[in-house]
């Protein structure tokens, strides 16, 4: 496990524990608000103008948010719970130093299915009318199961037969993205860290970090903040920076910004 792999680790870990948390607290509150409507009888209206009505009706509404806290315990154990299923489950990160190697396990997978996909299709035309003899083809190939290949000979709702060209052309797309992503990656990994001053900020590329970051010795004023925020750099408490993970776009942004700050008043 990487270092990237352990911080995802113990952010799961986090999330589940905060999950446990607010789930104990839901199970005691919803106790402590069973327990005090059980010291009302069933049914018991409220005795209008009695000298107790209005303890009556406090009371009852204590209940009532006792019972509602309790139900939004529930609900933010559940909105931890997803978040911990969550974590890792968003593809390849560029945060992890291993993603240009798992991008290329993943290349290799869309590559292989890319070729296997156009032999099936070869096949098919090639022994056009004889439906046998395309499905012991098919299965000649070795990676389909004799149900896949009957399935692929019979013609679809168009007509179609074989793998769809809208498959192929997808699967490809993906390819060229998978592709352009590991060389973008690799060219950032590749650039040295900067750090250079500003006006009343300094600039930093992390490259350890994967973070192209701002730090200001105090609090930015509100105009200079709406320029980060609206060049999606966000706060961030840990580091005591504006950040925006490292891409071309990122640093494009950053120009820009630098350019702004940098101007004579």
């Amino acid at each position: 496990m990487n270092a990237y792999e352990m911080k995802q680790a113990a952010r799961r870990a986090r999330f589940e524990e905060l999950a446990a948390k607010a789930e104990s607290e839901s199970t005691q509150t919803y106790g402590r608000a069973r327990k005090m409507s059980e010291s009302i009888p069933f049914g018991q209206p409220v005795l209008v103008g009695h000298h107790s009505e209005r303890r009556d009706r406090n009371f009852r509404d204590r209940i009532h948010d006792t019972f509602g806290k309790a139900f939004a315990l529930r609900d933010k154990a559940e909105y931890y719970e997803r978040k911990a299923e969550n974590v890792g489950q968003g593809g390849i990160s560029s945060d992890d130093p291993e993603a240009p190697d798992k991008l290329r396990l993943e290349l290799a997978t869309l590559e292989e299915l890319q070729e296997r996909m156009k032999a099936a299709n070869r096949i098919i035309r090639q022994r056009e009318g004889d439906e046998d003899g395309q499905v012991n083809g098919l299965l000649a190939l070795g990676w389909l199961t004799n149900a896949q290949a009957r399935e692929l000979v019979r013609p679809d709702f168009a007509g179609r037969v074989g793998f769809p060209g809208f498959a192929l052309t997808n699967n490809s797309a993906n390819i060229r993205r998978i592709k352009n992503r590991i060389a973008s990656l690799e060219k950032l990994r590749q650039r040295p860290g900067a750090e250079s001053e500003g006006r009343g900020y300094t600039y930093r590329e992390d490259t350890g970090e994967n973070r192209v970051m701002f730090i200001f010795p105090d609090k930015p004023p509100e105009a200079v903040r709406k320029l980060l925020s609206a060049r999606a750099f966000k706060w961030s408490p840990t580091r005591n920076a504006w950040v925006r993970k490292m891409s071309n776009a990122a640093l494009w942004a950053a120009q820009s910004i630098r350019e702004t700050l940098d101007k004579p008043e």
